[in-house]
């Protein structure tokens, strides 16, 4: 059965139009049970949403940095059932939008219909697994998604056609995840003119899903630019540098997802 608590992701877009901001970090990173601990103080210095990186020997679509945490938090002996046990109470604490962010064959090691389960019990909202084609999800997997009242979230990139943006759109809740570049991961300076190109383009389709911006966003100013074409932004690898220089988590974590707002 679907519960009301499936759609916090679309409470967020109704309440809050713009300027949304989802930060991702990979669990079991820097220590391996910190995940509890960087979610609360995730949504204390202002995130909308939070994204959780299930650990994986082969993150192809991560640049270095993420890549790193997965090797370290898999070093620290993260595994998705620990996961799962270390957010049974987070909704006690945590009530903006949890998604996870994996690749799928963890997810069908776990098994599918196991997993969808456990996110249901423990309060996620939804998936984003960047390595599961469409046509496999529509033909073998949604009707499992949808009996958990779980959102999966698909990614585009500038070189999607606009005819598959449709069909995404037509086949999504929640949010699209706007690549901003056919690369992997990583934080970057600025925001180039073809990139505004490509977020003027999907603008112009009139989506019924609203959009996020990810990959290349890292600070106020890239954050704020992509604002401009989306309705907020994800940030990635700039997140997992402050977790992984950080002296004092509660500190960093909210004094850099404020500098990221401009609050």
């Amino acid at each position: 059965m679907v519960t009301d608590t499936s759609n916090r992701i679309d409470k967020v877009f109704q309440e809050k139009k713009d300027n949304l901001l989802s930060v991702y970090f990979t669990a079991g990173f820097p220590q391996v049970k910190d995940t509890p601990a960087v979610m609360e103080y995730l949504e204390v210095g202002g995130a909308d949403f939070i994204e959780i990186g299930v650990p994986f020997s082969d993150p192809m679509a991560d640049g270095p940095t993420i890549q790193q945490s997965n090797f370290k938090a898999l070093k620290n002996g993260m595994t998705v059932e620990m996961l799962f046990d270390q957010l049974t109470d987070i909704r006690q604490k945590v009530s903006i939008p949890v998604i996870l962010m994996g690749y799928f064959n963890p997810i069908l090691q776990f098994g599918l219909e196991k997993f969808c389960a456990e996110c249901e019990r423990v309060g996620v909202d939804g998936l984003i697994v960047p390595d599961l084609p469409m046509v496999d999800y529509l033909e073998l997997y949604k009707p499992t998604f949808d009996q958990f009242g779980i959102y999966n979230i698909f990614l585009i990139t500038p070189q999607t056609s606009e005819s598959r943006i449709r069909l995404i759109d037509e086949n999504s809740h929640g949010f699209i995840y706007m690549v901003s570049s056919a690369s992997i991961t990583g934080a970057k300076k600025e925001i180039s003119d073809e990139q505004v190109e490509y977020f003027n383009r999907v603008k112009s389709y009139g989506l019924r899903n609203p959009q996020l911006i990810g990959f290349g966003i890292s600070n106020h100013e890239t954050f704020t630019t992509a604002c401009k074409y989306a309705s907020g932004a994800i940030i990635g690898s700039a997140f997992i540098r402050v977790l992984e220089n950080s002296n004092n988590l509660k500190e960093d974590v909210v004094n850099y997802i404020k500098s990221v707002k401009g609050i």
